[in-house]
């Protein structure tokens, strides 16, 4: 896929605004068809007036009673032999109740639950309990940055998202209403530059991070392909990429989050970081958007909103390779 043809997108195809903690909340559409309106004609029946269905006629009934007859007289009555039962007694735990103890345990809680820890490099461990919110969507929403996930068929889910700021705060939203709030504090955020691209839909956009004029499909060369893990960048030796969100689910929140240790890099250099976009039969000759957000060493996150014009048909399989959406990586030596 790196050997795919690649078009360096330039000015009239990118349209950017930047903004200060920009929410992704939807997406452009198209306009709905509108709906022929059509009079509806009242159809002829019958109609019952309420008064007249109350007073219904009653005729050629035949009365069966009659008047009471005394009973015909009868022999003696029979006489029946009678023995003595002895008393007897049934305990209560062998009784059929209608309401057993197990009837009456206390059912399981629908409490919603979510705590968050940090961990190495500056990662965020989130754990959500949601035990009457099964195979359920949810939005995870953290200082401007959102992605969708499904709680398992426990009504559980455990993410590792990294964090964007030393005090983090995580909301948790179903589409039903219910949600819930997590924040824990992150001290390691300042070793450490991160760069995000979100989106929704089926659209397909990748960071590319070329470390130390690393090239396409070198070592150095860190995309959804080649992600490596946060190991690597909590020894220092490099970045490593995190994807949310998962396409399981209709019109998906996605995310890709690029991590590099800035203040504990081993050797000194560069990243020279870009932004690709799939051309699919999905989003051929339309317009796609995408936000990009980025902080280095604990700044404030900054949104800058991208709408992107795809080629036709003709193009898919070719990536628009967007340049200067975030600022390089400049490594000092420490």
């Amino acid at each position: 896929m790196v050997t795919a043809r690649r078009l360096v997108t330039a000015g009239g195809t990118l349209v950017c605004a930047l903004s200060i903690g920009y929410l992704m909340q939807s997406t452009s559409s198209a306009a709905p068809d509108p709906i022929e309106k059509k009079q509806i004609e009242p159809t002829a029946g019958r109609t019952l007036d309420a008064r007249a269905a109350d007073e219904i006629l009653i005729s050629n009934v035949v009365l069966t009673s009659a008047e009471p007859a005394p009973p015909k007289s009868s022999s003696e009555p029979t006489q029946f032999s009678v023995e003595k039962v002895a008393s007897a007694s049934v305990s209560p735990d062998k009784l059929d109740l209608e309401y057993s103890k197990r009837d009456l345990a206390p059912r399981r809680e629908c409490k919603l639950e979510l705590s968050a820890t940090a961990i190495a490099a500056a990662m965020v461990k989130l754990n959500l309990v949601a035990p009457c919110l099964i195979n359920q969507r949810f939005t995870v929403h953290h200082n401007g940055m959102m992605f969708s996930e499904v709680t398992n068929s426990d009504g559980n889910s455990v993410l590792t998202i990294p964090a964007l700021t030393e005090q983090p705060v995580f909301i948790v939203s179903f589409p039903g209403g219910n949600g819930v709030v997590a924040s824990t504090r992150v001290t390691s955020l300042e070793n450490y530059g991160r760069a995000v691209v979100q989106w929704r839909g089926a659209s397909r956009f990748h960071i590319h991070a070329l470390e130390y004029a690393a090239d396409y499909g070198d070592v150095g060369h860190v995309w959804a392909d080649a992600p490596r893990d946060m190991k690597a960048a909590a020894l220092g030796e490099g970045g490593y990429l995190t994807r949310l969100g998962t396409m399981a689910i209709d019109n998906p929140l996605l995310a890709e989050v690029y991590t590099f240790p800035v203040a504990t890099a081993v050797h000194e250099g560069e990243v020279r970081l870009s932004i690709e976009a799939e051309v699919t039969n999905g989003n051929c000759g339309r317009n796609v958007e995408a936000q990009t957000l980025q902080i280095i060493e604990g700044s404030v996150a900054k949104a800058q909103e991208i709408v992107l014009a795809m080629p036709d048909c003709n193009a898919v399989g070719d990536f628009l390779v967007l340049k200067n959406t975030f600022n390089d990586m400049k490594i000092a030596q420490k």
